[in-house]
């Protein structure tokens, strides 16, 4: 209740004697005025800021994807660059083998079909066996070959294959029924049996396993360009006297 001190109105029994310095008033608390200092005279200064701090900024690290070390400039130049050899498509065609006489003869196919006995090809043919001195009757050995033997699959059919086919096929001819000169008859035939080309077109030529060959231009050129049959029958002229002999 903050009494700091406290009177009684009447004396009190038994009581000690007051003390008269404690009866006396006291004397009122007078509060000194605050002074305080003009505000037109004075300059308020600003309060200084605490200086900031630079912002720096820290680069943080990406994720990297680890890579494979690449090789010496020297390896990789060296490495072999594979290339992809490209694809040929197989030669097509058919040849037919005769026998006329002691001759053989390996005719291109023009239609790609048997000989017909009236075929224009055909009787050219005989045109050229009666010429020849040799019946002009010839007898069919064999199946016709075709090329390529499979329509499909992953068997090599390529110019080489071919060759390799043709030859064995008359090489196995021969040794059934030898002849004195085989006639190759159309560029299918010099080149896949003589390994030869339009170039060699009436030459006869040395063919190893094969013997001695006589390379013509195909029936069908031949009735296309008349005037090859004068060549045809100077080269002829110069063999004739082989298979003549061989008749006698």
């Amino acid at each position: 209740m903050q009494v700091v001190s406290w009177l009684p109105r009447t004396e009190l029994p038994f009581a000690a004697p007051s003390r008269p310095e404690l009866l006396q008033a006291l004397e009122p608390l007078v509060e000194a005025p605050v002074a305080q200092a003009p505000v037109a005279n004075t300059v308020v200064q600003p309060l200084a800021r605490p200086a900031e701090r630079v912002k720096i900024e820290v680069p943080r690290p990406t994720p990297t994807v680890a890579r494979p070390a690449s090789k010496p400039v020297e390896e990789a130049d060296a490495a072999p660059v594979a290339t992809k050899a490209p694809q040929v498509p197989p030669p097509r065609f058919a040849l037919q083998l005769l026998r006329a006489g002691r001759c053989l003869l390996l005719v291109e196919l023009p239609t790609g079909e048997a000989f017909q006995s009236r075929d224009p090809a055909y009787l050219l043919l005989k045109d050229m066996l009666r010429a020849a001195g040799l019946p002009d009757s010839p007898q069919i050995v064999g199946e016709p070959v075709r090329w390529p033997l499979l329509a499909r699959g992953t068997l090599d059919q390529g110019p080489e294959a071919a060759r390799d086919f043709v030859q064995g096929f008359l090489s196995a001819r021969l040794e059934d029924a030898p002849c004195v000169c085989l006639w190759l008859i159309g560029l299918p035939a010099v080149r896949f049996a003589g390994e030869a080309n339009a170039e060699s077109y009436n030459r006869e030529l040395q063919v190893e396993g094969l013997g001695s060959v006589w390379a013509l231009p195909g029936l069908e050129l031949l009735m296309e360009e008349p005037q090859r049959k004068a060549e045809v029958w100077q080269a002829m002229r110069r063999l004739m006297a082989r298979w003549k002999e061989s008749n006698e």
